[in-house]
């Protein structure tokens, strides 16, 4: 059984722009024969691809055909820059989907993507999401590479270390003069806010029973951006652990260990000198930002 690349692509078209309407908008044809080109396609592999609702939805079918259809098109890609056609001459720029860790995002990935896309002519399509959870799009052919925590690789990935982020217990000083006046103790710790980035976060979790504290029943707030995570503890809302990379002088040392988390690229395990030219420069700027 062969996989029509066109149907293939239809169903990777509609599971990025969210509904059959937005893809036909994408690939210039009408929503109908976007539809009958899925329709066509699970005939033909018996199996439902999609379920359409909004935004629409893959099943894990779905998933394995989206994955072969951007395996596809970074093939072709390479292809058309090995034949000497410049990005001028294409059709639509390439288009790279990247999961990353919102802290990695603030503080040095995106550097060296904007070097990227100026010299090679591609565009990123970012997937922020914890690093504990982004090798779960790679599975899903949502992207092509992630940076991710996990030093396993995912099936039909390959993995190599990036370097390891830094994060420290911080507060402001008119924080800690309020909340610690007698100094970080446990009973202060007990009743002190400290600020979540998500209800997934678990680094504040994690050096407070460090110190022998349940994280349980601990005021809390919730910032889910990470530059505003920083904001937030500097302007005393709470304390946080916060990336070394986005320390200020406003910001005080708690104090107890530091937590270390290493972070790996895992990417696609096929041969393209594309993916492999924005994994060394995602390297290089690791290495120069990063903790060994």
């Amino acid at each position: 059984m062969r996989i029509d690349p066109e149907l293939a692509a239809t169903l990777a078209a509609v599971a990025d722009e969210g509904t059959l309407d937005a893809a036909s908008r994408r690939l210039q044809i009408t929503p109908s024969a976007v539809s009958q080109r899925l329709r066509t396609l699970e005939q033909q592999l018996g199996r439902v691809l999609v379920v359409r609702s909004k935004p629409a939805q893959l099943t894990a079918a779905g998933e394995s055909v989206v994955r072969l259809a951007r395996q596809i098109a970074l093939l072709e890609q390479d292809a058309l820059a090995g034949l000497g056609i410049d990005d001028a001459s294409l059709p639509q720029r390439p288009v790279i989907p990247l999961a990353v860790n919102a802290d990695s995002m603030a503080t040095w990935f995106l550097p060296p993507l904007a070097r990227l896309s100026a010299q090679h002519g591609v565009d990123f399509d970012l997937h922020r999401d914890d690093q504990n959870f982004t090798a779960r799009l790679l599975e899903s052919g949502t992207v092509m590479a992630a940076v991710t925590s996990e030093h396993a690789p995912v099936a039909g990935c390959s993995v190599s270390p990036l370097g390891v982020l830094e994060y420290r217990a911080a507060a402001s000083a008119e924080y800690v003069q309020r909340w610690f006046p007698e100094g970080v103790t446990e009973e202060a710790l007990a009743s002190a806010p400290f600020v979540d980035f998500d209800r997934r976060d678990t680094l504040q979790h994690e050096w407070l029973r460090m110190q022998g504290l349940a994280p349980q029943g601990i005021p809390r707030h919730y910032v889910p951006a990470s530059h505003d995570y920083a904001l937030a503890v500097e302007l005393g809302l709470g304390w946080g652990m916060v990336p070394r990379l986005q320390r200020t002088d406003g910001l005080v040392d708690l104090g107890g260990p530091p937590l270390r988390v290493a972070l790996f690229w895992q990417q696609w395990n096929l041969r393209s000198a594309l993916l492999d030219t924005i994994a060394t420069e995602i390297a290089a700027e690791a290495r120069a930002v990063l903790q060994p």
